[in-house]
């Protein structure tokens, strides 16, 4: 609920709209969990709303944290699925990950999260719910640190669960106090979503994952693309930068040998020259299970920007972090329902500052 429900809420109860406020800050801006904690609020008050709603965020099930501060948490709904959110520290920004659906229906070739399939959506407060999550992460390593950064880039796709990653955005932003303009929501290229989404007229950023500068190879990495031809899908990225101002952000996975080449990069340079956009390239990160790809080496990424920067096309190459502590998209939640090995070839030396706060569910 954001504030105006919350207000609504009280007055359906009996009390001033202004307790909706009151219930807003606890929850958003000092994470309660319950009810009590809502000191300001009446007794009797407290009594009527606990026996009306529920309060809370997700409970975290595993909490693994790297040497660099990249922490990433298995989190617990109400109904026992698991999700994983990821808080980033960077010099310039907090930033966290969240998930917006228990599982993901894209089953893109290189991604973890893919084998698992789709479970179900997250609601809305599932979603913010998360960031308070990754507050509590950074608190943990720095009382002062907020976080002020929200990619909707973990497991799932947010276009496939429109209206409650649509609600989760206006309550990070309305409700926890993130910027829209620091808010970055993440897609396959869901184009009709994306045709929606221009309406809106929100100043988010939209990420949107390409990984191939041609259809045939993009249906093989991501197979939802069968249903979204690129040339249709670059064409609604061109109209939503058109209405909304914001340049869109191409996530490009480099994957050694597949799509790394610089014939590839001149493609792609080719597809996306004079466009409002930035390609992020992402040197592929090793799973736990045996996979078909490899990461391209070190070199080979700064080649291809500079293919793409010689078209015009600005581009950069993602740090790679928390590899030894599963980060990328699924890799925990599969490991912790025993799908895999990676708790044991993931655990760095015992020197490591990785810290497992919970015991996992299963």
């Amino acid at each position: 609920m954001d504030t105006g429900e919350l207000s609504l809420l009280a007055r359906e109860l009996g009390q001033p709209g202004f307790r909706g406020k009151q219930m807003a800050r606890w929850v958003y801006q000092h994470g309660a969990t319950s009810v009590e904690e809502m000191t300001d609020l009446p007794l009797a008050f407290r009594q009527q709303l606990a026996a009306e709603a529920q309060v809370g965020k997700p409970e975290r099930r595993l909490t693994q944290r790297a040497a660099d501060g990249t922490t990433k948490a298995l989190v617990a709904m109400a109904d026992g699925e698991t999700v994983e959110t990821v808080y980033l520290p960077y010099p310039d920004r907090q930033s966290a990950c969240v998930s917006t659906q228990v599982g993901c229906p894209a089953a893109c070739a290189f991604c973890a999260t893919g084998t698992l399939g789709l479970r179900r959506n997250l609601t809305a407060g599932e979603i913010a719910g998360q960031v308070l999550v990754a507050q509590d992460m950074a608190a943990e390593q720095a009382a002062e640190r907020r976080v002020n950064h929200v990619v909707l880039m973990g497991m799932g796709e947010p276009l496939l669960n429109y209206a409650a990653s649509l609600k989760a955005v206006r309550l990070i932003n309305e409700e926890i106090g993130v910027g829209m303009r620091s808010i970055t929501l993440s897609t396959v290229g869901i184009i009709p979503a994306i045709r929606r989404l221009a309406e809106e007229r929100l100043q988010l950023t939209l990420s949107v994952s390409l990984h191939a500068p041609n259809q045939p190879l993009r249906r093989k990495l991501v197979p939802i693309a069968a249903n979204y031809p690129l040339d249709e899908l670059l064409a609604a990225c061109v109209s939503y930068a058109e209405a909304t101002g914001r340049r869109i952000t191409y996530e490009y996975v480099l994957l050694e040998g597949v799509n790394d080449g610089r014939r590839d990069a001149q493609e792609l340079g080719r597809l996306l020259k004079g466009q409002l956009c930035h390609v992020n390239l992402i040197p592929f990160n090793p799973g736990p299970t045996l996979s078909p790809f490899a990461t391209p080496k070190p070199n080979q990424a700064s080649t291809f920007r500079g293919e793409l920067e010689a078209q015009g096309v600005p581009a950069t190459v993602r740090q790679i972090r928390g590899q030894e502590i599963a980060a990328a998209c699924g890799q925990l939640k599969e490991a912790a329902s025993g799908h895999s090995p990676l708790l044991d070839r993931a655990r760095p030396p015992a020197s490591a500052d990785l810290t497992v706060l919970c015991a996992p569910s299963r």
